[in-house]
């Protein structure tokens, strides 16, 4: 039983409207902000997406006309039949052999010399090209896990490698990222969760930034906007006080210059203020 209710059926201490008693203001709970901000919680973006893997690439349409990459140099095939042709094509093979394919693309890419297989640009080489026949695979089959968990440890195996190659040698990790298509996206080094909280107390500090700005350039552009009056009646005044002391026959502490700089700074605030005048009407 709540409190209010108990003093209304038990005390006769009068109550007001809004759960109100004569002299005590009741708690309120999760008052709603008075400021328009509205929040979406951003939707989750997969692991396995090119956003958060960082290729820049997806999987490439391979010529499937094309020999098995085993009979590629094979001079037998050059001149079998047309029928035999096909057989050994990648038309004819399971989809595994023409990731082959892929994979040795990549790797010639970034290859050093010929017999270059184990180089750590070769390697990262041939990670992508698995990474990217893989995400092919998993939008056809987004409920296989055991692919989902083999993705993402070479993900992070290839992250891992390419933060040693950053420390190894920085050029050589730009000129990978370049030609195999690829953005660095390092791990966070603290986990970062999205909250509501945190998410609308840094929109209301923007919020609030920005009527802080708003306040101040429309307060500068008021200033701006009384400097031509306040530089005319400058003007008069070293004038006036230059004219009373020549005719008092003292020290002329103003000179000719200091109201002629005003002068110019006057004219050139006026030019300023028509050329703005004229941006603000053409948009």
């Amino acid at each position: 039983m709540s409190s209010f209710r108990y003093l209304r059926i038990n005390s006769n201490i009068p109550l007001l409207a809004n759960n109100l008693i004569d002299g005590v203001i009741s708690r309120n709970y999760a008052l709603k902000s008075d400021l328009k901000i509205k929040w979406v919680r951003p939707e989750k973006v997969p692991f396995y997406k090119p956003q958060n893997s960082g290729d820049l690439q997806s999987f490439p349409e391979i010529n499937r006309k094309q020999f098995l990459l085993e009979f590629q140099n094979s001079k037998e095939l050059q001149t079998a039949d047309e029928n035999v042709k096909k057989l050994f094509t990648l038309e004819f093979a399971p989809k595994k052999f023409t990731n082959k394919v892929f994979y040795k693309s990549m790797e010639q890419r970034v290859k050093r010399h010929e017999y270059d297989y184990s180089s750590i640009e070769v390697k990262l080489a041939r990670w992508t090209g698995v990474i990217r026949a893989q995400q092919e695979l998993i939008e056809k089959f987004p409920r296989n896990k055991w692919l989902k968990i083999a993705l993402k440890e070479l993900i992070d195996k290839r992250t891992k490698h390419l933060r040693y190659l950053r420390r190894w040698d920085y050029k050589k990790f730009e000129w990978l990222l370049e030609t195999l298509d690829l953005v660095y996206k390092p791990l966070p080094t603290e986990p970062f969760q999205v909250t509501r909280k945190d998410s609308l107390q840094r929109l209301t500090g923007i919020y609030v930034d920005n009527i802080k700005s708003q306040r101040l350039e429309k307060y500068r552009l008021q200033l701006e906007s009384e400097q031509p009056a306040f530089l005319e009646e400058k003007i008069r005044n070293l004038q006036y006080i230059r004219d009373e002391q020549k005719a008092c026959g003292v020290e002329v502490t103003v000179t000719f210059e200091e109201i002629e700089q005003v002068k110019q700074k006057l004219e050139d605030l006026k030019a300023k203020n028509e050329k703005r005048s004229s941006e603000l009407e053409n948009e």
